[in-house]
């Protein structure tokens, strides 16, 4: 099985992650992230820069379910989402991009080479 569907649109991720795909699941989100931090991974299924980032966190995945709340969003199919997160948190769109939420903010974003899973480990 990999990690794509034959439509490309439609990602298939491992089961560390929610999907987030409407934008009303994010002030949900913003109020659980008062209880704990919620993670955001924004992925492109085109981008070959964004596999390889989401290949580094699955391949030493940093996460427990007590540690975060994990949430992937595939940003081909639900742009409009990624477009809320960005005015709702102020933080410019990239892809891939990975973001902690905490209290109802972004309190860390890294993107494309960044995405390390020592380096989220430590935002947590």
């Amino acid at each position: 099985m990999g990690w794509f569907s034959s439509d490309r649109r439609k990602a298939r991720v491992s089961n560390n992650w929610n999907q987030l795909s409407d934008i009303r699941q994010l002030e949900e989100l913003k109020k659980e992230s008062n209880s704990r931090p919620i993670v955001i991974f924004k992925h492109s299924t085109r981008c070959s820069v964004s596999f390889m980032a989401l290949q580094r966190l699955e391949s030493d995945w940093p996460l427990n379910n007590s540690d975060a709340s994990a949430w992937f969003l595939d940003l081909l199919a639900f742009r409009n989402v990624s477009n809320q997160i960005e005015q709702e948190f102020g933080v410019i769109h990239q892809s891939p991009q990975v973001l902690v939420i905490r209290n109802e903010a972004c309190v860390y974003e890294a993107s494309h080479s960044q995405i390390t899973p020592r380096e989220l480990k430590r935002a947590l």
